[in-house]
């Protein structure tokens, strides 16, 4: 039951309406100023009916008080002084709202009921926040990995600014977490985020999803809709896999980071809003330039700060980490009762090279909680994780150098290069020259000619890698 604090000079005003209310609300009543902020000192009070003249005192002086100490309370003016000055000035204080006296219950039973869906409400939104903050911001994680905990400085430092980010990373490292991070940990965490797959939507429903339509744009537009620029108004809009537009869409995306501005489909009408935009891809969006796939000024305009996220087998110390995070993410999804994993899983989760990154790991935790037997998680559990060492490390190639065709000693063209479904072309790439390379005694001469590429393109491509 809700707490509500009248405070009026007039004793018979006060017993009368606690008694009319106390069925519904949990009331104390105060006959000044000075009793009231000590009630209000020693209680928790949601909602305050205060009376604008307090016999010499003036309400409006309490209000303020009120608003500044105890600013989630909600206080409904009373006054039999209705006119419209005294209630602006009421409002402008900071009221929820006002009654004129003679009061009429009715009425005020109303507003009372709407002033508790109004406090109901701003709860689940504080909740919500208090979750969404506990999702995104992962301390515990981020301080036992080096390489995470530059992601989260980045993110920490650039969540208040307007600056556009681009964020890169092989898929399933959780660009979208990050950039979920910097919107809902940021200054306009208030507002939407919004979410726009370029790879996932084909190029005319992407192009009216971006921008909007009118009705009557185009064949099946029965009705005017806004684009997700405009949704995103003081918010963020997160352009997903953005490598994967065609150049057409890239100029007019140019064109709206440039103006702020978005014409819908079929309109004419310029409409203008204040949007921050996050950029993701899994491709080398530089090399994309160089072949003429991506606009080099979009290219530079997304690209005022760049986020990297490293796969997860550059990070295996936190494996241990995100298994306990997802496995209770999911036993509290499940309502199951699973609280371990056999250490024998972890050794072999630490040796495998999680091509999809931290989204296969989730899935297999996932998939593990769901079809477990017993409170505790063992091999059994993960039939999908392979035995094997991790082949894109430099230790794993030696520990498994004596199963290739001919041993460490092997001719270059009989050493196997080990690619998993689901890994980037990148990701391959990047595997196939260092293996060549490491094959050729690190000749890269001989490394850029067997592999078809130029001497000056494996090295640009050493030097992205951090290899000089």
């Amino acid at each position: 039951m809700e707490k509500l604090l009248i405070i009026d000079d007039e004793e018979a005003i006060c017993s009368s309406l606690a008694f009319a209310l106390e069925d519904e609300y949990r009331v104390r009543w105060a006959l000044s100023s000075a009793a009231a902020l000590q009630l209000l000192e020693g209680e928790e009070f949601g909602l305050v009916l205060l009376d604008l003249r307090l016999g010499d005192a003036d309400g409006l002086d309490l209000l303020q008080e009120i608003r500044q100490k105890w600013p989630e309370t909600l206080v409904i003016i009373m006054t039999a002084y209705g006119t419209i000055r005294s209630s602006v000035e009421a409002m402008r204080a900071g009221a929820f709202y006002y009654v004129t006296k003679p009061i009429e219950l009715g009425e005020l039973r109303l507003l009372l009921a709407r002033a508790r869906e109004f406090l109901e409400l701003n709860g689940r939104v504080d909740r919500l926040r208090e979750e969404l903050l506990k999702t995104y911001n992962v301390g515990g994680i981020v301080g036992r990995s080096p390489a995470m905990a530059r992601v989260f400085d980045l993110i920490h430092r650039v969540k208040d600014i307007n600056s556009n980010v681009l964020i890169t990373g092989e898929s399933g490292t959780g660009k979208e977490l990050v950039a979920r991070a910097i919107h809902f940990l940021g200054n306009r965490r208030e507002h939407n985020f919004e979410v726009i797959n370029c790879a996932a939507i084909p190029r005319e429903l992407l192009e009216a999803e971006l921008f909007g339509y009118e009705r009557g744009a185009f064949s099946g537009a029965f009705r005017s809709r806004k684009g997700r620029f405009l949704l995103a108004n003081q918010g963020t809009l997160f352009l997903d896999e953005i490598a994967e537009l065609d150049l057409a869409l890239q100029a007019k995306i140019l064109r709206l980071i440039q103006d702020k501005e978005v014409v819908p489909l079929g309109s004419n009408d310029r409409y203008r809003a204040d949007v921050r935009i996050i950029a993701a891809t899994n491709r080398d969006l530089p090399e994309a330039v160089r072949a003429g796939q991506f606009r080099e000024d979009l290219y530079y305009r997304l690209n005022v700060i760049s986020i990297a996220v490293p796969p997860l087998r550059e990070r295996t110390n936190l494996i241990s980490f995100l298994v306990k995070f997802f496995l209770e993410k999911y036993t509290q999804a499940f309502g199951r009762h699973v609280h371990s994993v056999a250490p024998e899983v972890l050794l072999r989760m630490k040796e495998y090279v999680f091509p999809g990154n931290v989204r296969e790991l989730e899935n297999m935790i996932e998939r593990a909680v769901a079809l477990a037997r017993g409170q505790g998680l063992r091999l059994e559990d993960f039939p999908l994780l392979p035995s094997g060492a991790r082949p894109a490390e430099e230790g794993a190639r030696t520990r498994s150098a004596s199963r290739l065709p001919n041993g460490p000693n092997a001719s270059p063209s009989s050493r196997p290069i080990i690619g998993y479904v689901g890994e980037t072309l990148e990701t391959l790439e990047r595997r196939a020259i260092e293996i060549t390379l490491e094959s050729y005694g690190g000749n890269r001469r001989e490394t850029a000619r067997v592999l078809g590429i130029s001497e000056r393109g494996l090295r640009e491509k050493l030097r992205r890698w951090g290899k000089k």
